[in-house]
């Protein structure tokens, strides 16, 4: 598991300058497993409060399809890859260290603090964990959606709905936000068709529908229709072709919670009108704690709806309530070492005036 970018910690630093070696058996403070915005910005904030921390990151982004991603003040229209790559060099200008690596399982040590493993046979031992590694879009079932994700087979309209805005546009309806989806996309083009394909919409549905100028077309999505590397439509099992240029779906979002599932952190359910549409991780949404100590998250693995600029606040915010947890601790321990070196002092203080008591009076040698 080779570091992706390398740096002594300001914690290491200062207490190289104070002499003394490392000897905390752990080898961070913080280890960020999952290296996107959440976990970047996690991560920045926790070295910039003298934290050791250490960042891996498997090096598959969820939206690394998208070329560019929007609704980011101040980054709107960047590449993904570009954000990730200046916040690597962030966090590493502050002394973090990042390594290219896949989490496979963790433990909880009986002294405190975690025990994880990683995919190569590495291990790494850290006091507190941030998990920040995102989610898994799962796409419906029909052909030639995954060459296109991110491209021109899309889901978020505040992602991408300007992009495409008065084109042609297409929704596939295979569970209960179809009619949601259509009724936002709307907003951006007067030419949107909800593709009724598996799903059975009420009455009440083609009305407002049918109120906003959405038609809906009958029939089973079988494929997509691509020419020079673009969509131009999709085909329904009757043989009919309906023109878009780009096509709506709804992802189930699966999260990445596999080395929380280990820890005995289970994932819940998200339901939509009694359909499941994927599953997270529930944490406090203030601080991004989790049900078990010692263990934060951030970003889409707890909130499958946020967008890049949400996940790296979800990721902000966990780190200070990590930082906070962390000073607690450190509090006690201090308190217990005073308190000890205290009795130490007064023990001894006895002992000395038993000593002296017991000792008589002291007499000249030349009296």
């Amino acid at each position: 598991m080779d570091d992706m970018m390398t740096g002594v910690s300001p914690l290491d630093t200062a207490k190289a300058r104070r002499g003394g070696a490392v000897t905390d058996p752990f080898a961070c403070d913080v280890l960020v497993v999952g290296g996107g915005a959440a976990g970047l910005a996690g991560a920045l904030t926790l070295v910039r409060a003298r934290r050791s921390v250490l960042v891996l990151d498997s090096g598959h982004p969820r939206n690394a399809p998208a070329a560019r991603m929007h609704g980011y003040l101040g980054h709107d229209g960047r590449s993904p890859a570009d954000l990730l790559a200046e916040g690597r060099a962030e966090v590493a200008g502050y002394g973090g260290r990042l390594r290219t690596g896949t989490v496979v399982a963790a433990d909880r040590l009986p002294e405190g603090g975690f025990l994880v493993r990683c995919a190569d046979g590495s291990t790494v031992r850290a006091r507190r964990l941030l998990v920040a590694t995102g989610l898994l879009d799962e796409l419906p079932g029909v052909p030639g959606l995954g060459e296109r994700w991110g491209r021109d087979v899309l889901h978020c309209p505040y992602c991408h709905g300007w992009e495409v805005g008065d084109q042609p546009l297409a929704v596939l309806a295979d569970g209960p936000l179809a009619v949601h989806q259509a009724q936002l996309w709307r907003q951006w083009s007067d030419r949107v068709t909800l593709l009724s394909h598996t799903w059975r919409l009420t009455g009440e549905d083609r009305e407002s529908l049918a109120a906003r100028g959405v038609v809906v077309a009958e029939g089973e999505v079988t494929g997509l229709v691509v020419a020079e590397d673009r969509l131009t439509g999709v085909t329904l099992a009757d043989g009919a072709t309906v023109p878009c240029r780009a096509l709506v779906v709804a992802p189930r979002f699966t999260a990445r919670s596999g080395v929380l599932s280990g820890l005995g952190l289970p994932t819940t359910v998200l339901e939509r009108d009694g359909r499941v549409i994927g599953d997270c991780v529930e944490s406090d949404p203030a601080t991004g704690a989790t049900a078990l100590p010692g263990v934060w998250v951030a970003g889409n693995v707890t909130a499958p709806m946020e967008k890049v600029a949400g996940a790296a606040a979800q990721g902000v915010r966990a780190a200070v309530a990590l930082h906070a947890d962390l000073v607690a601790e450190e509090i006690r321990r201090a308190v217990e070492a005073h308190r000890a070196a205290r009795r130490g002092e007064d023990q001894r203080g006895g002992a000395g005036q038993r000593g002296g008591a017991g000792a008589g009076p002291r007499t000249s040698a030349r009296s």
